[in-house]
């Protein structure tokens, strides 16, 4: 009687020992299906940007217009179950994250997307060009501050302690205020053409120590000048696009007409004379803006993407031509025409940006601009090098771009001269505009 009893009580323990079995070995095969499509799921998504931004390349190749709207995932097929042990502990699946490379939902990846492309046109847009905007007009200005002091010792030094003779201390402190209006003109997937038509306004005071005779006695003179620059044009072509571990290869091709005010042939005026009539302090009566040459230049520009970061760098060479003007002298009494040849110029730089948010990019960079020493040569005399003409202007850059809208860009630059010859500092801002 009692076996009878407990029986029933050993048959419904033996039925919830087996529901429970199958209920978990049901429960460790939906979760790793579940865990299959998750990342199946990530993977077609994925593959939907990269095709996204392929289709959105080739319609701007064909007839310049973007694609618009958000592009939604299709529906992935079930992955078939895998069966799994009886006795497997559960654990809990893998969920991709949008911070590790994978988009959990079609919004993440969108965001992604978007984000990706606009930092990437920016950078392109400021170190090579962009090929798929039909017409960007571009309006920037910037602030060059340069100041330079020079001790000028006349004597000698007696008892090794005491120095007899004039000392002269010569300042130059220049501001310069350059407004720029350019045009950049998408004529095919591989070819834009750019113009930039600067307007220099400019100021530099001179200071010169030992007037006189004396240390103490300080001579001081402002002039400005303002006025159209130099005006350029330009073109680059694509030679590479970016594929695996190459960089978008760019050629840069230029030309710089000397349509500014040249440095020579300005009047000068006589602050100081010696006994001997000889000139110790003389300013020209207004400021340059412009080389007084033509040049031409050719370089290379790269860009490579290697998510978050962009890479960038540019190497060229400018060739200057000489040029006859009607009077190299700054004596105000006498005319000398002749003929000056600018020293040729090498640079190069290189730098990196990182996407701060979807419309905003951080970049550092370093350039450098070596320049030959500068020739001239009198009406029926020799080539004469100049002393001192050469320069090496190396400069630390610190940029940030900001999407504004989606036509327009701002962009903000603070360079800091790391050698005599570049400027102490320089910041620029720009806001290219696409039409």
């Amino acid at each position: 009687m009692g076996i009878a009893l407990l029986s029933p009580g050993l048959v419904v323990a033996q039925e919830a020992a087996t529901l429970s079995a199958d209920d978990r070995a049901q429960m460790q095969q939906l979760l790793q299906e579940l865990s299959a499509l998750k990342q199946s799921y990530a993977q077609e998504v994925r593959r939907l940007r990269e095709l996204d931004m392929q289709i959105q390349a080739l319609q701007a190749r064909v007839g310049g217009v973007a694609l618009a709207g958000t592009t939604q995932a299709p529906p992935v097929a079930s992955a078939p179950p895998t069966p799994a042990p009886a006795q497997a502990p559960a654990a809990a699946p893998a969920v991709p994250r949008a911070d590790e490379g994978y988009a959990g939902t079609a919004e993440d990846a969108q965001r992604a997307q978007d984000a990706e492309s606009r930092s990437v046109a920016d950078v392109k847009q400021q170190n090579t060009a962009l090929f798929n905007r039909r017409l960007t007009i571009e309006n920037g200005i910037s602030y060059n501050r340069y100041d330079r002091k020079q001790v000028t010792l006349n004597g000698f030094l007696a008892l090794d302690a005491i120095f007899l003779g004039n000392i002269a201390i010569e300042n130059v402190e220049s501001d310069t205020l350059n407004y720029n209006l350019a045009a950049r003109w998408g004529v095919s997937p591989r070819l834009s053409l750019n113009l930039d038509v600067p307007y220099i306004a400019r100021k530099t005071v001179y200071q010169k120590g030992g007037a006189g005779g004396a240390a103490a006695a300080i001579a001081q003179e402002e002039t400005d000048g303002a006025g159209l620059g130099d005006i350029s044009a330009s073109a680059n072509w694509k030679l590479f696009g970016e594929r695996g571990a190459w960089p978008e290869t760019v050629l840069n091709v230029g030309v710089t007409a000397p349509t500014g005010r040249e440095p020579y042939g300005i009047p000068w005026r006589v602050l100081e004379r010696d006994e001997d009539e000889f000139i110790r302090f003389a300013v020209p009566e207004e400021q340059p803006t412009g080389n007084g040459v033509w040049q031409a230049t050719v370089g290379l520009s790269a860009v490579k993407t290697t998510d978050p970061a962009i890479l960038f760098g540019n190497v060229g060479y400018v060739r200057s031509f000489a040029r006859d003007f009607d009077d190299l002298d700054n004596n105000p009494l006498t005319v000398n025409p002749g003929r000056v040849a600018l020293g040729d110029a090498f640079y190069f730089g290189a730098g990196v940006a990182f996407a701060f948010n979807e419309r905003t990019s951080l970049s550092i960079s370093f350039s450098d601009r070596l320049n030959a020493r500068a020739r001239t040569r009198y009406e029926g005399g020799d080539w004469i090098k100049l002393i001192g003409s050469d320069a090496n202007a190396a400069t630390l850059s610190l940029g940030v771009t900001h999407a504004m809208t989606p036509s327009a860009t701002f962009v903000g630059v603070l360079g800091i001269g790391l050698t005599p010859d570049a400027p102490d500092f320089n910041l620029s801002v720009k806001v290219p505009y696409a039409l």
